[in-house]
């Protein structure tokens, strides 16, 4: 079976173990259906932009030409640093988009996908923002009404956590299995001022993920479909937005969204 479309990130479900499925045109295909089995990814040379559709020579950010990534509000700079976020003041690239998107409730959490790392997330993209990001555990530290008050937040548990993703050991699986997400939460909050203390919630729920991997490698090698043109093998797993395959090759299909691809099952 062959299918042709613009890669997107893979979308998830919260099942036991995480449930991958791929868009490619008019199909949805569930690959957790083909681990084990040979797959290739072969790249058109084309790259679509994911907000106008033109055909762009370079993918700006994740899937834009470079007038959209200077443009679209999915793009703004409060994307990746929220404290920058102007939604709740009626401003941004995009007012509308901004309210609909930003200026909603949002959490802030802890989660273990090597060592502990702090992030946030819009309420209504809780657990898909922790799969995507490979996580074993993650549990919520705190809600707040909207994109900018959650920034402000996570820029203060920065002092104590990462905000980054070490990708080689999440896809390893070397995991710090040790940590105590409870119990980081509330040591947390007793150092913390109390204007963001009243964010804090009572849930310690620790919520787990269990993904269809085969067999995680001892080293991993990412390749880019800029370098490597087809990318073949026997599929041995799925984490986060990444596809894994013997001889510890990597992909990560979210950072090729865009590229218009024949994949043949």
């Amino acid at each position: 079976m062959m299918e042709k479309g613009d890669l997107k990130k893979m979308s998830v479900g919260f099942t036991d173990p995480i449930t991958y499925s791929l868009k490619l045109g008019s199909e949805t295909v569930v690959l957790n259906e083909y681990i084990g089995k040979e797959i290739a990814i072969s790249w058109t040379g084309i790259i679509h932009c994911q907000k106008c559709g033109v055909i762009t020579k370079k993918s700006f950010g994740e899937g834009f030409c470079y007038k959209c990534f200077i443009s679209a509000p999915e793009a703004a700079a409060c994307i990746i640093r929220p404290e920058l976020c102007r939604a709740h003041l009626g401003e941004g690239r995009d007012p509308e988009w901004e309210e609909r998107n930003h200026n909603q409730p949002h959490v802030v959490y802890l989660a273990l996908s090597n060592s502990i790392k702090v992030g946030i997330t819009r309420k209504t993209q809780v657990p898909t923002r922790w799969i995507d990001q490979g996580a074993s555990q993650a549990i919520i530290l705190a809600e707040t009404p909207n994109r900018y008050l959650a920034g402000t937040i996570e820029v203060a548990l920065k002092d104590f956590y990462t905000d980054k993703t070490n990708w080689q050991r999440m896809l390893k699986n070397d995991v710090d299995f040790s940590a105590d997400l409870v119990e980081e939460k509330w040591e947390l909050e007793d150092q913390l001022p109390m204007d963001i203390r009243e964010y804090f919630t009572d849930d310690e729920e620790v919520v787990e993920f269990h993904y269809p991997v085969l067999n995680y490698p001892d080293k991993v090698k990412s390749v880019k479909l800029d370098n490597q043109q087809t990318i073949k093998g026997i599929l041995t797993g799925i984490k986060g937005q990444y596809l894994m395959f013997d001889e510890h090759y990597v992909i990560n299909v979210r950072s090729h969204t865009g590229y218009e691809v024949n994949v043949e099952f």
